[in-house]
C-alpha cells in the first residue's frame, strides 16, 4: 500500500529568515493525520537566510540527522564539535540525556538549504553523541548509498533504532529497486527531481509512504535525488 504525501500540503513557516516546510507536525504546525511515520518523527526542509540561524537551543532522546542540499551550515555543540556541513555529508546527534547546539548560515553571502530529521530512539537516557561523515557524490549515482543505520559503520552514521537511512542521485531514465523485508515500512523522500514509485508519481518535495510492499521500483522520469528511510 502507497501513500502518497505532497509537497504542497506541508505546513509551512516563514519568518523572513528561515523559510522551513514541514513534512510533520512541528512547532505551530499540528496535524493529527501527520504526526510522523512509524518511528520517523520530523523532515523539516529548511532555507535559512545568509548570516543567520537557530542560537543555542536544547534536545534530549532524539536522534538527529541533518542533510545539507546546498551552501553550508555552521554546527557548534556543548560536547566540543565545532563543525562545518555541507552537500554529500550527514551529521548525526544522538540527543540522549540532552545537547545544546547552534546551526547557523555559515555563509554571509549565500542561503543555505537543509533537511532536518528526527527519529525517536529505541531507549531514552543513553549518552549523547555526534557523528559526521563526508562521502564522494559518485557514491550515490545510480545507487542507494546508506547514511545512517543501527548498525553504523565506519562511514555510516549509527542510530540508536532499527531504521537505515539511505540517499540515490538518479540520472532521467535510471532505475533503482530496493526490496522491503516482511513488516518493514518506507518513508521516500523526493529530494529534487520527479521520480515514479510503483506505479506513483512523485516529485520535489512530495513523499510516499511504503506498507505492505515487497520492493519499491523507483524509475527517475528527470534527474532526481532521493531520501529513503526504511523502517521496523
Amino acid at each position: 500500500m502507497l501513500t502518497i504525501r505532497k509537497s504542497e500540503d506541508r505546513g509551512h513557516a516563514d519568518h523572513g529568515w528561515l523559510d522551513s516546510h514541514h513534512t510533520f507536525s512541528f512547532a505551530n504546525y499540528h496535524d493529527p493525520a501527520h504526526m510522523g511515520f512509524r518511528s520517523l518523527r520530523v523532515i523539516n526542509d529548511d532555507r535559512v537566510a545568509p548570516g543567520r540561524g537557530f542560537g543555542a537551543h536544547a534536545h534530549r532522546d532524539m536522534e538527529i540527522l541533518t542533510y545539507v542540499l546546498d551552501g553550508k551550515l555552521s554546527h557548534k555543540d556543548n560536547m566540543g564539535h565545532v563543525e562545518t556541513l555541507g552537500p554529500n555529508e550527514i551529521q548525526k546527534m544522538s540527543a540522549g540525556t540532552g545537547v545544546i547546539h547552534s546551526e547557523f548560515n555559515g555563509s554571509d553571502t549565500e542561503p543555505v538549504h537543509f533537511l532536518q530529521i528526527w527519529i525517536e530512539p529505541r531507549a531514552f537516557g543513553v549518552k549523547p553523541s555526534y557523528q559526521q561523515f563526508k562521502f564522494n557524490p559518485a557514491e550515490k549515482q545510480g545507487r542507494f548509498r546508506l547514511l545512517a543505520s543501527a548498525q553504523g559503520g565506519d562511514t555510516v552514521a549509527s542510530l540508536q533504532q532499527d531504521a537505515a537511512v539511505s540517499v540515490a542521485a538518479l540520472a532521467a531514465g535510471e532505475k533503482l529497486s530496493y526490496p522491503l523485508a516482511a513488516g518493514r515500512a518506507a518513508w521516500l523522500h523526493v529530494v529534487e527531481g520527479s521520480v515514479t514509485v510503483n506505479g506513483q508519481a512523485v516529485a520535489t518535495g512530495d513523499a510516499v509512504a511504503a506498507e505492505q510492499e515487497s520492493a519499491l521500483e523507483i524509475v527517475a522520469d528527470a534527474a532526481s535525488e532521493v531520501l529513503l528511510f526504511d523502517l521496523a
